[in-house]
C-alpha cells in the first residue's frame, strides 16, 4: 500500500520515540505518522505485543528499532539526523540513568525541542510552600530525570505531567485501585483509597496524548519550553466518575473508598510500594496530583491543546467493553454469549508505563 505524501511541513521533521508500544508513544506515533513526520520508534521487542507492534510498522514513514536503552552505542545511534523527541521513561531497569543517557544523546545528536513526559514529585512540594508528603517512588524517579533533562536542554525541554488514564479500568491486569468488580446485579463496584471528593485528573491516552504533544511540537519552544504541562482533560472526584462510567456503560458503577486490598494481586514489591503510598496520598482532597500552580490550569491548558478529547463517560460506551471483550472479561463474554455475538477474544498485553498509578500507564 503506498504511503501517503508527506506534508511538506513536516518533510524533514525526525521525531523519535522510545517504548513504543506504550500507550503515550503509540497514541503519539499514529498521529505523527498521519500528518507527516518520520517516526523513528524504539521498543525492546517486537515480539512482546505483536499485534501493536505490527500496527505501528505499517503506518506511513514510521521505522520500529528493537535495542535496549541500556546500551549507549544504540541509544547514540537512535538520535542521528533527529529534530524532535518524545521520551517516557518507565521502570524497566535503571530509570534515571536511561533518563539521563537518552538526554545527552539527544543533546549531541541536536534535537531541537525535547518533550519527556514526567510527574510529581511531592516531597518537593514543601519547599514551594505546600503541604509536607511523601514522594510515590515511581514518580520520584521520574521527577529526577525532569530535573536531569532541564540541566541539559533548558529552554528546549517541555514537561508533560499525564492524569490518570481511563484505561486503568481495563481487566487486562489485575491492578489495586482500579478494580470495576461485579456486583451480581449486573452492575460494578468500585473500591479505592480515593477520598470521595479527591479531584482526580483524567486522560484517555491512547485516544488524547499524541493529538496534545504534535500541537505542543507544532507550537514549539517559543511557547512551550521549559513549561510543565497538565495533561488531563477532565478533573472529576470518584462519586462523579463513576456517574460518568454509569452513564456510557448503561450499568450502574458505584463507589466506595475502603483501604487498599493488595493481598492476593501478582504485584511486585517495587510497585507494591508506589500504591502503598498513592493509597495515602489520596486518601486526603486536600492533597496535589500536581505540583503547585499546575492543578490550576487543569484541564484548560489540554482542551486548548486539542478539542477532540474522549471523557471517561464515551470511553465507558467506546472502549471499555471492547477492551473487556479483549481481555475476556466474564462479565462481557456472558453479555456477548446471550446476543449469540461471542466472536473470539485476544487477551492484550500489557505496556508497563508508570503514569498516574498504572502498571500500563
Amino acid at each position: 500500500m503506498p504511503a501517503n505524501p508527506t506534508s511538506p511541513r513536516r518533510r524533514n521533521q525526525t521525531l523519535v520515540v522510545v517504548n513504543s508500544l506504550g500507550r503515550q508513544a503509540s497514541s503519539l506515533i499514529r498521529v505523527a505518522s498521519a500528518v507527516g513526520y518520520t517516526v523513528r520508534g524504539q521498543l525492546r521487542s517486537c515480539t512482546r505485543n505483536k499485534l501493536l507492534s505490527t500496527e505501528l510498522e505499517s503506518l506511513p514513514n514510521v521505522t520500529l528499532i528493537e535495542g535496549s536503552l541500556e546500551d549507549a552505542n544504540f541509544i547514540a545511534e537512535l538520535f542521528v539526523g533527529a529534530n524532535v523527541a518524545f521520551i517516557n521513561t518507565t521502570s524497566w531497569g535503571d530509570e534515571v540513568a536511561i533518563g539521563q543517557s537518552l538526554a545527552v544523546a539527544a543533546k549531541k545528536a541536536g534535537v531541537k525541542h525535547y518533550i519527556y513526559s514526567s510527574l510529581t514529585d511531592h516531597s518537593t512540594i514543601a519547599r514551594q510552600g505546600g503541604p509536607h508528603l511523601e514522594a510515590l517512588p515511581l514518580w520520584k524517579t521520574k521527577f529526577e530525570v525532569e530535573t536531569f533533562v532541564r540541566e541539559v536542554f533548558g529552554l528546549d525541554a517541555t514537561f508533560v505531567y499525564a492524569g490518570c488514564y481511563n484505561n486503568n479500568f481495563s481487566s487486562v491486569l489485575p491492578v489495586p485501585m482500579w478494580q470495576l468488580e461485579d456486583n451480581g446485579e449486573g452492575g460494578f463496584l468500585w473500591k479505592a483509597p480515593f477520598h470521595p471528593d479527591y479531584p482526580i485528573p483524567w486522560l484517555d491516552t491512547e485516544h488524547d496524548v499524541g493529538p496534545a504533544i504534535l500541537q505542543i511540537l507544532k507550537d514549539g519552544v517559543r511557547k512551550w519550553g521549559g513549561v510543565r504541562i497538565p495533561l488531563a482533560f477532565e478533573v472529576m472526584n470518584p462519586i462523579q466518575a463513576a456517574e460518568a462510567f454509569t452513564r456510557g456503560l448503561g450499568r450502574r458503577v458505584t463507589y466506595t473508598q475502603c483501604p487498599l486490598e493488595i493481598n492476593g494481586f501478582p504485584i511486585p514489591q517495587g510497585y507494591r510500594d508506589q500504591l502503598y503510598a498513592a493509597a495515602k496520598l489520596f486518601e486526603d482532597p486536600k492533597n496535589p496530583y500536581f505540583l503547585p500552580g499546575m492543578g490550576e490550569r487543569c484541564p484548560e491548558v489540554s482542551r486548548h491543546l486539542w478539542q477532540g478529547w474522549r471523557s471517561l463517560e464515551e470511553y465507558a460506551r467506546e472502549v471499555f467493553p471492547v477492551e473487556e471483550k479483549a481481555n475476556g472479561a466474564p462479565w462481557i463474554l456472558q453479555l456477548l454469549a446471550e446476543e449469540g455475538d461471542i466472536g473470539e477474544s485476544f487477551p492484550a498485553t500489557p505496556n508497563n508505563e508508570a503514569n498516574g498509578l498504572e502498571v500500563d500507564a
